[in-house]
């Protein structure tokens, strides 16, 4: 039987893309129950293969025991477009399907400060505004409640 393909998600971070991994399910039942790979194998080894402009690298292989599991790919360039698939294989089943790639740009500092500025930028000029209305009408400016005395006009 072949294992595989994972459920792969991907979001990115600075100079990082955080790899959340879900084990494919296995078509094995024991009293009528779907057995999880963990059920059957104890723990699996995963592979995760990084595709960049210049070739693909695969990484360490790493064990796990959770159904659903979560791994950072660190030490990337801010900016840059990856693409990651995973494969997963047990000590007794080494036939796997890897999953399809995903791909995701990585953040850059400019990036997420420029989104810091906009929100702060946003969040000042209405708090101005607001400010500006509310002295409009206490000055009179707006909703003119009371006509003039004549006196004035």
């Amino acid at each position: 039987a072949f294992l595989g393909p994972p459920e792969v998600n991907i979001s990115s971070c600075l100079n990082c893309i955080n790899v959340t991994i879900k084990l494919p399910t296995s078509h094995l039942r024991k009293n009528e129950k779907l057995l999880s790979l963990i059920d059957i194998y104890q723990e699996l080894d995963y592979g995760i293969t990084l595709k960049t402009l210049d070739g693909e690298h695969k990484r360490p292989r790493e064990t796990t025991t959770e159904e659903i599991f979560n791994t950072v790919i660190e030490e990337l360039y801010p900016n840059r477009n990856y693409c990651v698939s995973v494969m997963v294989t047990a000590s007794l089943n080494t036939h796997s399907i890897p999953s399809a790639w995903k791909c995701i740009t990585t953040d850059s500092v400019a990036q997420q400060d420029y989104h810091i500025v906009a929100i702060a930028g946003a969040i000042c000029f209405s708090l101005m505004l607001a400010g500006a209305l509310k002295c409009m009408h206490a000055g009179g400016y707006i909703l003119q409640n009371k006509s003039l005395p004549h006196t004035l006009v």
